[in-house]
């Protein structure tokens, strides 16, 4: 097929919905994470239930635990092959995070426990000296005929992988 002659689809190949923002690590920035995450979702057709409370506790963590002074935390999401990933990234690669049980009475400590219940999968990736990522997955089930594209879909309910 001519080049000049090929669909725009044709030529770029399948589409991978993305989207990739920085934000001040704040507690306003990690707010406006999750806003625009839930838009960019609702967006892209997907299902926002667990994907909007992952992105606020990652977020949240960033701002909280990965914050420091003139240094923005970027959130990251796309869809590939009927996942959803999110990424925060922040630029305290020396604090690593890790899910443990916070006492009964602790106000706070439960984030990371609440992304492992919800997420298929989620992990930590050093980055770049001084950076860290802290990701995680959702698999869904795309709409019939459109696999792989990141359509309409919902996010399976499914037994972690």
């Amino acid at each position: 097929m001519n080049q000049g002659t090929a669909s725009p689809e044709a030529r770029l190949g399948p589409f991978v919905p993305n989207f990739d923002v920085r934000l001040s690590p704040t507690p306003r920035g990690a707010r406006l994470a999750r806003l625009l995450a839930t838009e960019q979702l609702r967006s892209w057709g997907l299902p926002t239930d667990r994907a909007e409370h992952i992105v606020a506790e990652l977020a949240a963590n960033a701002a909280t635990h990965g914050r420091v002074p003139g240094r923005d935390f970027r959130l990251m999401l796309y869809v590939a092959g009927g996942t959803l990933r999110i990424e925060v990234t922040d630029t305290r690669g020396d604090r690593l995070p890790s899910a443990r049980q916070p006492a009964a009475d602790a106000d706070s400590g439960r984030g990371l426990v609440l992304v492992e219940a919800l997420a298929d999968r989620w992990g930590v990736a050093p980055g770049p000296r001084p950076r860290k990522t802290v990701w995680a997955e959702l698999d869904f089930a795309p709409e019939p005929g459109r696999a792989g594209s990141g359509g309409r879909g919902a996010l399976s309910q499914g037994t972690k992988g």
